[in-house]
């Protein structure tokens, strides 16, 4: 079908967090015909005829929902200081990411939201690195931490420290054919938005970036699920009918908090923030954890493997998507012809 064929067509925290320890995963056969099988109920109705919702934007938390953290954090941080010639005991590599973990809840307590508008986001890690290696126990000097600093910066800006999932690109570019506005919710700074996201790929079919440094508040708050709602709705006056250049919509409503579906891998952060904040949710299960995944189901929330999973949910939700554009003969019949 004409969906799946263009997901053909386009397969091809910054300095830490919660996947630290873990890899990209070996891409799913997330294309199988069996799995765009139900996405045929997208535009349903319920019982009496009527729409149950459209969703207009979606949002995405970063890493563990679009982007994979690659290696180690006491891989990356002693090779670092390593490279730059600081002794660093091999009994000490694993206290590495212990330690780095105080030292990331400390500076976030003395500079919340990465610093707002106190500090750079750099000077923010720069204090971070600086803190991680004091609790391991290594001493450097002024120079030689300002030289181990630069090359874990540099390092997590690059290839080597990220891997977009195989599904991100294609889920975004489905998105924005569907003229739905996505872009990202993130306890994170602005480089996400202004370097990493853009050498992943993802920064084409993004419309609004939100990064709690920006926002001064973090998830699960509302003010930044708020937020972003505010940078989405000027992009919803625009729509892409045909996929290519977008043009002025002038029927385009105010968005609406349920017309939002966030998506994460945070129960707290991004399920229930977003549910407070009147969105609907989801979360990923990337990494296969089925106990923890299971506690969340428990707890109410929605949870997938991967983004084309969420394409079937929102089918199974009986939710219109994007604009009104077209009527509901045409939205039958360009359904009708998913399957493959």
């Amino acid at each position: 079908g004409r969906i799946a064929r263009s997901l053909l067509r386009t397969q091809s925290t910054m300095l830490g967090g919660r996947y630290l320890l873990r890899s990209s995963p070996k891409p799913s056969n997330f294309l199988h015909p069996a799995r765009i099988a139900s996405t045929r109920g997208l535009f349903s109705t319920n019982s009496d005829g009527q729409d149950q919702g459209r969703i207009r934007v979606i949002s995405c938390d970063v890493t563990g929902t679009l982007v994979s953290f690659l290696g180690r954090i006491e891989d990356h941080y002693g090779n670092a200081a390593r490279t730059c010639g600081v002794e660093l005991p091999p009994e000490k590599i694993s206290w590495i990411a212990p330690c780095f973990n105080q030292a990331y809840h400390e500076t976030c307590s003395a500079y919340p939201c990465f610093g707002n508008s106190t500090i750079s986001a750099k000077d923010w890690w720069r204090q971070c690195v600086k803190r991680s290696f004091e609790h391991v126990g290594i001493a450097m000097t002024a120079p030689e931490q300002e030289r181990v600093f630069q090359r874990i910066y540099s390092k997590f800006g690059s290839h080597a420290a990220y891997d977009a999932f195989p599904d991100a690109i294609p889920f975004l570019k489905w998105c924005h054919r569907r003229g739905i506005a996505t872009g990202v919710i993130s306890n994170a700074d602005e480089r996400y938005g202004d370097s990493i996201l853009p050498m992943l790929g993802l920064g084409d079919d993004m419309r609004f970036l939100t990064f709690s440094k920006n926002v001064g508040s973090e998830k699960p708050s509302k003010e930044i699920f708020h937020a972003a709602m505010k940078q989405a709705e000027p992009w919803l006056s625009l729509v892409n009918p045909d996929g290519d250049a977008e043009s002025p919509n002038p029927t385009c409503t105010p968005l609406k908090p349920e017309e939002v579906l966030h998506i994460g891998n945070d129960f707290t952060k991004d399920y229930v923030g977003a549910k407070n904040a009147g969105f609907h949710a989801a979360l990923l299960d990337r990494y296969d954890e089925k106990e923890l995944a299971h506690s969340w189901r428990e707890k109410g929330a929605p949870v997938f493997k991967d983004l084309i999973d969420v394409v079937e949910y929102l089918g199974r939700g009986q939710f219109e998507l994007g604009p009104q554009t077209k009527d509901r003969q045409s939205q039958i019949e360009e359904l009708e012809d998913l399957s493959i």
